[in-house]
């Protein structure tokens, strides 16, 4: 069993350091690291074929294959997605703002590094290194715990990652990884407190829900996506047919995904027999309401664990609804926080849609899929955190970082 007090203390050790560590070289260490990934392709690519074959004996779908699965050009992106990192603007020691008080104190607010990051994570290996980059780069050391399925291709990427520390000088603990995939040591990695400061899951919700149920330490909740995409009366079709194509099937197996489609009554006999040819061509299974059951030519019915359930394959529920209200309720009742979108040419419902649905991104005339800290512009992301505290949507390097108060005096005290 991993000795995870010894990683614990090796992460604590190494985010002082790290957290003190210029732009300058933070940058240069992240960029030799991309150098290293790409160097090391041949290698990884064992390991991730080691997974992929101990996966398929164990009858994992193709969509979470795929999640799993790298290749040369996926690798090439993993490492620009390291050196997008680097070029990222700096948090750390940025003063937010400084102003004076009544006592003649200059009172400032300055940008500092959480500290010590645990990740628990599944399937994804490139998780490992935009985790490993961001944490990194924000000043902290972080703790990464990758599932089963990723086991062989997770331990190389650390593994190279490290050696490119060292190779520079320093210390290969500000990322480290649980070599072993336990329940039993994933639990007290939730409970490191003393050592973690944050615990940060990503994965299904089976995952988010144990984490969040076990952990003492500060949980970051990263949601699960059950995405919504409403087809409003005023709807353009060919807008929404692209759309809703787009959202549940270029990647159905990530969580930004729809799906749920919600259709307006008056476009419903217009519009879904549309949908059901192109979505025909993806193969995916519809599973809708008595409507829009009437409607289609193949379905089955959905049943009430459909509407809140993430599918993560070429799965679709279908509900016919009365009003803009009545699919902004459906939404608010059954989704999960992440990504919403109403396709409309009605600008006051589209600001409505906007103004009350309750998750981290709303969109109008979009696609969920953009929900990505690179798409924002963050960089790589952590995860998309569908709570309200800290951080809220794709979290990049400012939502790794928190902030302390620096105050200078000449001598002031307390009357």
């Amino acid at each position: 069993m991993t000795d995870l007090i010894q990683l614990g203390k090796q992460a604590k050790a190494a985010s002082f350091t790290l957290g003190l560590m210029d732009t300058k070289t933070k940058n240069g260490l992240l960029v030799y690291m991309a150098e290293q990934l790409e160097a090391h392709t041949v290698e990884i690519l064992k390991a991730n074929q080691k997974d992929l074959a101990a996966a398929s004996d164990h009858g994992i779908s193709e969509t979470m294959l795929d999640r799993l699965r790298l290749t040369e050009e996926r690798i090439l992106a993993m490492a620009d997605g390291i050196r997008q990192v680097a070029a990222l603007d700096d948090p750390i020691g940025e003063v937010e703002k400084m102003w004076k008080n009544e006592d003649g104190l200059m009172i400032g607010k300055q940008r500092v590094p959480l500290g010590v990051i645990g990740i628990i994570y599944e399937s994804r290996p490139n998780v490992t290194t935009d985790a490993a980059s961001l944490c990194f780069k924000s000043g902290n050391a972080v703790i990464l715990r990758g599932g089963k399925e990723a086991f062989h291709s997770n331990q190389v990427l650390v593994s190279v990652l490290q050696k490119a520390l060292e190779e520079k000088g320093h210390s290969p603990f500000a990322i480290q990884f649980v070599n072993d995939t336990s329940r039993e040591t994933a639990q007290k990695l939730m409970t490191l407190n003393g050592y973690l400061d944050v615990l940060i899951p990503r994965g299904g919700a089976n995952l988010i829900k144990t984490v969040l149920n076990t952990a003492t330490v500060p949980v970051i909740e990263t949601g699960t996506g059950n995405c919504h995409v409403y087809i409003d009366k005023d709807a353009q079709l060919k807008m929404a047919t692209d759309i809703i194509v787009n959202a549940k099937c270029q990647r159905p197996s990530v969580c930004n995904s729809a799906e749920t489609l919600l259709i307006h009554r008056d476009v419903a006999e217009e519009f879904l027999p549309v949908i059901e040819q192109a979505l025909k061509e993806y193969n995916v299974e519809l599973r809708a309401d008595e409507q829009a059951l009437a409607i289609f030519q193949d379905a089955i019915p959905a049943v009430e664990s459909d509407w809140e359930t993430e599918f993560l394959d070429y799965i679709l529920a279908v509900k016919v609804v009365d009003s803009l209200d009545e699919a902004i309720t459906h939404i608010n009742t059954y989704n999960t926080k992440h990504s919403e979108s109403i396709i409309s040419d009605n600008y006051f419902a589209t600001q409505q849609f906007l103004q009350q649905v309750d998750a981290a991104a709303v969109y109008a005339n979009a696609s969920t899929r953009f929900t990505d800290g690179f798409v924002f512009g963050f960089g790589a992301e952590i995860g998309i955190s569908t709570q309200k505290l800290h951080a809220r949507g794709p979290m990049g390097l400012a939502e790794l970082t928190s902030t302390k108060y620096i105050v200078y005096g000449d001598g002031q005290y307390r009357q």
